[in-house]
């Protein structure tokens, strides 16, 4: 599998808004004639190369969110390395299913169940755990309703993986992206190179 995402080729939309017009050709994505300018790498770059990034898969349980029926233009989770450590960002995660299905619809607790499955996925395939979660931002469509089961749910698979200590967390009552979703997690992993 590549480290990389390649996205599927898009048309251009030509039918912009001025406002449109105007910040995509700030961006330099338009020229003034409205022609699609090809990006350059900033020249500082030639001194300072970004970092070594890598797309994140887990295909035996979550689909790539470009190949949805309204595709997403995201990665799964970004690899980083810095010196002697490894960053994984894992984006929100939600009960989706390797053909890019909510699983679990109305059942919040099996949704939330996994959720937890999928970013163990995403983990384990590079080699981390939740024993690498630093960090945690949780996004509950009813956090009135949801909290306490969420809660639950989240600290018998805490104890049940001997979480000490947890990471730390963040709860946010949020619209997701489908009306089916009811949690979504994103996670920030960091694990020492071996």
């Amino acid at each position: 599998m590549s480290n990389t995402i390649s996205l599927p080729k898009t048309k251009l939309n030509l039918n912009l808004t001025p406002g449109e017009k105007d910040e995509m050709t700030k961006l330099g994505i338009l020229s003034l004639n409205d022609k699609y300018q090809k990006f350059e790498m900033p020249e500082f770059h030639d001194e300072r190369p970004p970092i070594t990034k890598k797309a994140v898969h887990a295909p035996s349980v979550l689909n790539e969110a470009f190949e949805y029926g309204r595709p997403s233009s995201f990665s799964r989770a970004t690899r980083m390395e810095f010196g002697d450590y490894s960053v994984v960002l894992i984006s929100g995660t939600a009960s989706v299913n390797e053909e890019g299905k909510a699983e679990h619809i109305g059942d919040f607790r099996a949704q939330a169940w996994r959720t937890f499955r999928n970013i163990s996925e995403l983990l384990a395939s590079e080699n981390m755990s939740w024993h690498d979660i630093v960090r945690t931002t949780c996004y509950l469509r009813d956090i009135e309703r949801d909290y306490k089961d969420f809660n639950e749910v989240r600290t018998q698979f805490y104890n049940w993986l001997e979480l000490d200590p947890l990471p730390a967390s963040t709860g946010i009552q949020a619209t997701l992206c489908w009306d089916t979703l009811l949690v979504e997690i994103e996670a920030i992993a960091v694990c020492k190179k071996v």
